[in-house]
């Protein structure tokens, strides 16, 4: 008699998560005042040391890439001016993320790589050149965030009025497929040709010369990079905005995501694929990041204890000097201990509907708020366990369709080595993230697979590949000619 089968049908695999440690080049990022704890090192951020160590521990935890913030001015909602940014160092010194990137390159072989650049303050071919070499460094591990810039003072600090919110997004729409033409455009596969017998390097028939004449942006050359593992950095943007979400699913192939609950958030993801496939993009390409900040502890009441803790050095000035600059809401107008809401103003109310009273907090104040944001807690956090924050990490993967978590901390070191010690093992042994991951592997290829180094077919800079991309020699408009 032949034996029954009665395993059932076999399981799908568990969606494997992506995480980015998110960082920045500056003493307070997320969460201000805590380069008064002793352990805290932020403040040696302007040194190679402290790059070097840190891609050194999240090589060693197998977190898939480092993604660093940028901003070219300071917070200057909260009382009018930057000058509380500056006194309680809120995103302020600010040194250049690209630089530290090839010191870690160099220690690293799996670990990728995403700084934020923005549209608004320099030329296409010049960031374009930039990105190739870090490109050709890192053998592909790079990743742009496309930022389009809001600050007044950042437009000041280059010399430039601020463009409307709207004019914006039409210019880095421009701005992008420029890019396109230069990295996936300009050069044959084939344009490099060493022959030292005929002192000849590069064939130059085969680099194309890009003449573009649009609205924004006007240029007439050849990329002066040879072509870089990934040609296109992996690119991830982050707008929220009917633009933003239309710029993104037109762009994009990560999206930096935020929500105050699972179910809101799958709303607004669904909405990202769903525009994303009207384009004619398969929907599930677009990969999208919770930003998140685990406090851990080996226990419950331990990552309890180390948040009281690490409480004590935060800065709730600077918090509010971050929550303004996020919300545009001058919280320097209001008393720091008063109930906001007995105060009458709509900017008052926007506040309560934001903050709700609950059993631990049935009071809220300005205050209240600062520390909240000075623990890098405005976006979602967890406090607990391994189990505890994995357990709420995969609730938000499950219920809100997410494929990774950009991982912000309170004090560095300390939140990025708990990461790695307490929850990737957790998170490991759910079958969730990978054991080991295949060495030399580009950014691209880490998040859709090997072999998938250059855009998909379905991206829309793949128009502008060399080998199905020919220029009209005249006029164009940046689109498609």
């Amino acid at each position: 008699m032949a034996r029954q089968d009665i395993s059932g049908p076999a399981k799908s695999p568990k969606k494997q998560i992506l995480l980015n440690a998110f960082d920045m080049s500056t003493v307070g990022h997320l969460s201000a005042g805590h380069w008064k704890n002793p352990a805290d090192r932020s403040a040696t951020k302007r040194t190679l040391a402290y790059w070097v160590e840190l891609a050194k521990l999240l090589e060693r935890g197998g977190i898939s890439g480092l993604f660093l913030a940028d901003t070219n001015g300071g917070f200057d909602t909260y009382g009018g001016g930057v000058d509380e940014s500056i006194r309680r160092a809120v995103q302020w010194p600010v040194t250049d993320p690209a630089i530290p990137i090839t010191a870690m390159a160099t220690v690293t072989k799996n670990l990728t790589f995403g700084i934020t650049v923005s549209t608004s303050f320099e030329s296409p071919f010049v960031l374009a050149k930039r990105f190739s070499t870090l490109d050709h460094m890192t053998d592909g591990r790079m990743g742009w965030n496309i930022v389009t810039s809001w600050k007044k003072s950042a437009f000041n600090a280059i010399g430039m009025d601020p463009v409307e919110h709207h004019l914006r997004y039409a210019q880095a729409d421009e701005y992008m497929r420029v890019l396109y033409k230069l990295w996936e455009g300009s050069w044959a596969d084939d344009a490099l040709q060493p022959n030292a017998n005929a002192d000849t390097y590069i064939d130059p028939s085969k680099v194309r010369h890009i003449n573009h004449q649009g609205k924004y942006y006007q240029l007439s050359t050849r990329h002066i990079v040879d072509p870089s593992p990934q040609r296109t950095p992996f690119l991830f943007q982050a707008g929220s905005s009917a633009e933003g979400i239309d710029f993104a699913a037109t762009h994009a192939e990560g999206i930096f995501v935020s929500a105050s609950s699972p179910s809101l958030l799958r709303t607004q993801i669904e909405q990202n694929r769903r525009i994303a496939a009207e384009k004619g993009r398969d929907p599930r390409s677009l990969k999208f990041y919770l930003s998140f900040t685990p406090i851990l502890g080996r226990s419950d009441k331990e990552a309890l204890a180390k948040f009281q803790d690490l409480k004590k050095h935060a800065s709730p000035i600077g918090g509010l000097v971050l929550f303004s600059g996020w919300t545009r809401i001058d919280m320097a107008r209001f008393a720091l201990d008063e109930d906001i809401s007995k105060i009458n103003s709509d900017e008052a109310r926007k506040l309560c509907n934001i903050f709700k009273p609950t059993d631990e907090t049935p009071v809220w104040t300005p205050r209240l708020i600062g520390e909240k944001a000075a623990m890098s807690a405005i976006s979602p956090s967890a406090i607990g366990s391994p189990e505890t924050v994995a357990d709420i990490m995969e609730d938000w993967v499950d219920t809100a369709d997410l494929d990774g978590f950009n991982l912000g901390y309170v004090t560095s070191p300390g939140s990025f080595e708990d990461v790695v010690d307490l929850l990737v093992p957790e998170l490991r042994r759910r079958g969730i993230y990978p054991e080991t991951v295949e060495s030399g592997l580009t950014t691209r290829e880490r998040i859709y697979g090997k072999g998938q180094t250059r855009l998909r077919a379905d991206h829309i800079g793949s128009k502008y590949k060399y080998e199905v991309y020919q220029e009209d020699p005249g006029v164009g408009d940046g689109r498609d000619e």
